[in-house]
């Protein structure tokens, strides 16, 4: 068994980014800390890349920027994630032409192997065991992954081979003049990367003194022996967000994914820093979001007598299905299921747990999604921030979580989905983003919920190509053994609600939507469809919900982004990031007025 070298000093090296850059080395197994949009370390991939690096093996939970910024620069050789995505903008299009053509070797897992694997390196052990994605398709699809009799009990379990890091970089927001670094927030699988690394480069927005770091309350702490070289690099995150210091620049990013002229990495670069009203933003409190948006009229928030759209009902009807017994864990890219969660502790189950980014939020308030605004909200009100592996151990793998909906590109007659790959009626495939950790949480959560935003026969099909996800584990008799509580297992349309039943192991049409025919279900379905004796007809929601949704949980309408097509989406971005900029715009002058008023008091 060969373990990581253990050549990080006592005492990491300071350095400047360039710095850092020169330390990475070509073919090097290559990780990303940071999440989603969130202390990317976007600084130092420039200049990995302006080097001219070649040959990584990208190694990381999510691909999205990072991975582009590498990919744009002929930097990868290798692919290995869980899930690639730009978030509300859409597909990473250099990642799909990749994956499309085959240019690349792509390596799907998922993000329990992955983790196992990060933990196997960091704990010096040849492999790891973990349960296995009953009834997905993916364990077949990760390197080295296989089924194993547990040595113990004989029973069939997963194992997974180490997998080592020759190099990680990650930003964080301040080191001491020691080298220790403090970590603020979600944490993603930064911890286990950096156990899994050799080396370990971090940039930082501001290094304090000797004893400072203690004074930050709720944080996580790299000694100064896990790192290996540190520079200080204010803003070097941006425009990804690092809270306290910044918050996410939305409308750069925008405008960087659709200038295709320009190369990404000059779309990204500000020669004045983090603009000014990026750094206040993330000094806006919940108080000051709360007063203004129920102080406003803005133009997606309508009168109560409106009749619902389908996405309300959909939001209105999955939040039905949470109760203040409801763990709650909101994935990478769901704003449908986002807007559900914090509408059904917003009214009828204040009492429930809402986990976000991943679980790294845990049990945060029901605040308004304001898109620039939303994760520092989270962060200030929740109760305590967690990692991507610890959450796993602690909560998904328990059993502990009763919902986390997601989307699906294709599901099929037996509640399977695809959102890997799907083949085109032409030939070739079109690439899809990936399933995150579905496949594991299929079985383990107690419910199975999932929303196909537009049912055609082209969506919810007869049999998926790949079964990324399923709920292999359907029955009492299957799940209580494994320690899983056995709930519900639904998947919501913009026509129906299908049930998977549990003797056949199919979908069976429960609900119908307002207005919406069985012969319409059975002609928009890939397969012969079923109904129940006592289908009956979702509700309308009620009105003090439907105001509630409109005018606190989601005033920007972000719901909506997952119902239009592609040609009508780059118009609703443009619209929510207009509604998102006055509203940023009002909090700060709330908030600079409360400020001055304090200090005149």
């Amino acid at each position: 068994m060969t373990g990581i070298s253990l050549t990080k000093p006592n005492r990491p090296h300071f350095t400047d980014v360039d710095g850092l850059a020169a330390r990475v080395g070509a073919n090097d197994v290559f990780g990303v800390g940071g999440h989603h949009f969130a202390r990317l370390p976007i600084a130092l991939l420039n200049a990995v890349t302006k080097r001219g690096v070649k040959g990584l093996r990208y190694v990381s939970w999510a691909g999205g920027l990072p991975l582009e910024l590498l990919l744009e620069a002929d930097a990868v050789a290798e692919i290995d994630l869980c899930f690639s995505s730009l978030d509300i903008f859409g597909l990473p299009p250099r990642f799909r032409k990749i994956a499309e053509t085959k240019a690349l070797p792509v390596r799907d897992w998922m993000a329990l192997a992955m983790i196992q694997a990060l933990r196997a390196a960091q704990q010096n052990l040849p492999s790891l065991l973990f349960q296995p994605p009953t009834g997905s398709d993916m364990l077949g699809r990760v390197p080295g992954a296989k089924l194993v009799a547990d040595p113990i009990s004989g029973e069939q379990i997963a194992a997974i081979p180490a997998l080592r890091l020759d190099t990680l970089v990650l930003h964080a927001q301040r080191a001491d003049e020691s080298g220790n670094v403090q970590i603020l927030g979600p944490r993603a699988l930064d911890l286990a990367m950096v156990g899994a690394a050799r080396q370990v480069l971090v940039t930082v927005e501001e290094i304090v003194p000797v004893g400072s770091l203690a004074e930050a309350g709720r944080q996580t702490v790299l000694t100064r022996n896990q790192v290996t070289a540190i520079a200080l690099a204010p803003g070097a995150a941006y425009p990804t967000s690092c809270l306290p210091f910044y918050v996410t620049d939305y409308a750069l990013l925008s405008q960087a994914f659709a200038d295709t002229q320009k190369c990404l990495c000059d779309s990204l670069l500000s020669s004045e820093g983090v603009p000014p009203q990026i750094v206040k933003a993330a000094k806006i409190d919940a108080v000051a979001v709360d007063k203004v948006v129920s102080e406003i009229a803005m133009p997606t928030v309508l009168s109560a007598a409106a009749p619902a759209s389908i996405d309300e009902i959909l939001a209105a009807r999955i939040a039905a299905e949470l109760s203040n017994d409801s763990f709650a864990s909101a994935g990478a890219v769901s704003p449908l299921a986002n807007v559900a969660y914090r509408l059904a502790k917003a009214t009828h189950a204040p009492d429930m747990i809402l986990a976000t980014m991943s679980c790294g939020h845990l049990d945060v308030a029901p605040s308004p999604m304001i898109l620039s605004l939303l994760e520092t909200l989270d962060g200030e009100t929740a109760a305590a921030h967690a990692g991507g592996d610890d959450t796993y151990s602690t909560y998904y793998q328990a059993g502990a979580v009763t919902h986390e909906i997601v989307a699906a590109a294709k599901v099929d007659r037996r509640g399977r989905v695809n959102t890997i790959a799907i083949n085109k009626p032409s030939g070739g495939v079109i690439r899809l983003p990936g399933q995150g950790g579905m496949a594991d949480v299929a079985n383990m959560h107690r419910d199975y919920l999932l929303y196909v935003p537009r049912h055609s026969p082209l969506s919810v099909v007869d049999e998926v190509e790949i079964a990324s996800s399923a709920r292999g584990l359907l029955t009492e008799a299957e799940r209580a053994p494994r320690g899983y509580r056995t709930g519900r297992a639904l998947v919501f349309t913009d026509l129906c609600v299908f049930r998977i039943d549990a003797e056949a192991r199919q979908l069976i049409v429960a609900e119908t939507m307002p207005g919406v025919s069985h012969q319409r279900i059975r002609e928009a379905t890939g397969f012969d469809v079923s109904f129940d004796p006592d289908c009956r007809e979702v509700a309308a929601p009620d009105p003090e919900v439907l105001s509630v949704l409109r005018n606190r949980i989601d005033p920007l309408g972000l719901r909506r982004l997952e119902f239009v097509s592609a040609k009508e989406r780059t118009a609703l971005l443009n619209e929510i990031l207009a509604l998102d900029r006055d509203i940023v715009e009002r909090c700060m002058d709330d908030h600079n007025g409360l400020a001055t008023r304090s200090h005149a008091g």
